[in-house]
């Protein structure tokens, strides 16, 4: 009995054991498929990342760009530069006067050109004063002439009845003595009656001449005081003239400009040549010219200016070389420009292309930025005149840039893309003369 239940137990024992086993083999494939598929799939997506990388559009490498600034340029050009020192200044008349006559009495004639604006050429009558009372008095005088004329020829004969008489007598007398016998003071006295006769009789025909008022010089009216009836006295103004020959025109400029200007030392030394502007009246564009004559010998109480005297011929266009010419105006405030002495070798350039007042913006041949100071000889109004600091045929920069930095680099207009990119340098730039 013992036996059959040990067997039973072992039979019973057994069957589990295969059982597991049994259950063991079934599951086997699901954990070997767990376990590798993560492996699996790593080594996928390695694979084809790996795949990817080999295959996959490779990027192209690049030249370095340069970023260069956009210019414009002109080539400096060195030759004769002419100074033009400009001003302002106010014409003036060079001759004028303010009439009175020499005659008293009442004004008779009146020319009917003696209006304030009305032309007259030198010796011109222009206004008579009554002469009635002048004439009487010439014929007078001319009277008293000949009354004295005639008493010294009588004392001349009577001088020659003394004479034969100082003969016959045949004494020796003084000098004095003899001076009285021959009559010699009697002739002095009717000789000096005669002169100062004449005397008066000249200054009343200078008198008379007087009544007749005329023009002293070639001028125009500028005011007219007196009419007809008028009853002119010698301190009365009769008329205000001024001359038409020339105007002058007061200039005022920095004393450190003086020494371009030419000062003439006498009248046949040429001052230097001057042209006058007056937009409001002629137009812009249409000037007068003048010349220099002389220099004022104070400054101006102001400005502390130089004063120059500028003449101007024929300002009211008078004449037929001049009738082209506009008129000048008294009192008016022109613009003048005065060529002073040049520079035998230099540039002109603008004021704007000056940087920090001494100094230009150049590219250089390898196409950068050069700052350079340069040497200014003259400063006029619109250009500066430079001697030295910049070569013949240097590119000045004539645009702005906005950060200007010393040797940054810079292209032109006609410079392509190709020509600014990479490390090799651009060609030198298309020069553009400015028109």
């Amino acid at each position: 009995m013992l036996s059959n239940q040990e067997t039973s137990l072992s039979n019973n024992q057994e069957i589990p054991d295969k059982l597991i086993k049994k259950g063991h083999g079934r599951h086997l494939p699901r954990v070997i498929f767990r376990t590798l598929l993560p492996a699996i799939v790593l080594a996928a997506g390695a694979v084809l990342a790996l795949w990817l990388m080999e295959t996959g559009p490779q990027a192209q490498s690049r030249p370095r760009t340069r970023n260069a600034t956009l210019v414009a340029t002109r080539a400096v050009d060195y030759k004769i530069q002419q100074t033009i020192i400009s001003g302002m200044g106010t014409v003036a008349a060079a001759c004028n006067v303010e009439l009175q006559p020499q005659v008293s009495g009442e004004i008779i004639e009146l020319n009917p050109n003696l209006i304030p604006g009305g032309h007259f050429s030198q010796g011109e009558t222009l206004l008579k004063i009554d002469p009635t009372d002048y004439n009487l008095t010439v014929r007078e005088l001319a009277t008293d002439v000949a009354k004295a004329e005639s008493d010294l020829q009588l004392e001349q004969g009577n001088q020659l009845v003394a004479e034969k008489e100082y003969k016959l007598l045949g004494e020796a007398v003084s000098d004095q003595e003899k001076s009285l016998m021959l009559r010699h003071p009697q002739l002095e006295n009717l000789s000096a009656t005669l002169e100062a006769a004449r005397a008066k009789l000249e200054q009343a025909r200078v008198d008379l001449a007087r009544t007749e008022i005329k023009a002293p010089f070639n001028a125009v009216v500028q005011s007219r005081e007196v009419n007809l009836g008028t009853r002119a006295a010698e301190t009365t103004v009769l008329a205000s003239l001024v001359g038409t020959d020339a105007y002058w025109v007061e200039v005022s400029i920095p004393v450190s400009q003086l020494r371009w200007v030419r000062i003439p030392q006498t009248e046949k030394d040429p001052g230097s040549l001057v042209r006058i502007y007056d937009s409001a009246a002629w137009g812009d564009g249409v000037c007068r010219q003048g010349r220099v004559i002389r220099l004022k010998t104070g400054l101006e109480e102001q400005g502390r200016m130089a004063r120059l005297i500028i003449r101007v011929e024929d300002p009211l266009s008078l004449q037929p070389d001049h009738t082209d010419q506009p008129r000048m105006l008294l009192d008016s405030y022109v613009r003048v420009e005065i060529e002073g002495q040049a520079v035998a070798s230099a540039t002109a350039i603008e004021r704007e292309f000056i940087r920090d007042g001494n100094s230009v913006w150049i590219m250089n041949p390898e196409g950068v930025l050069t700052i350079r100071p340069v040497e200014i000889a003259f400063r006029g109004a619109d250009h500066l005149i430079v001697t030295s600091g910049i070569d013949p045929g240097d590119q000045l920069i004539i645009s702005d840039i906005a950060a200007p930095v010393d040797g940054m680099a810079l292209r032109t207009a006609d410079d392509s893309t190709d020509k600014i990119a990479g490390n090799q340098p651009p060609t030198t730039p298309t020069v553009r003369q400015e028109g």
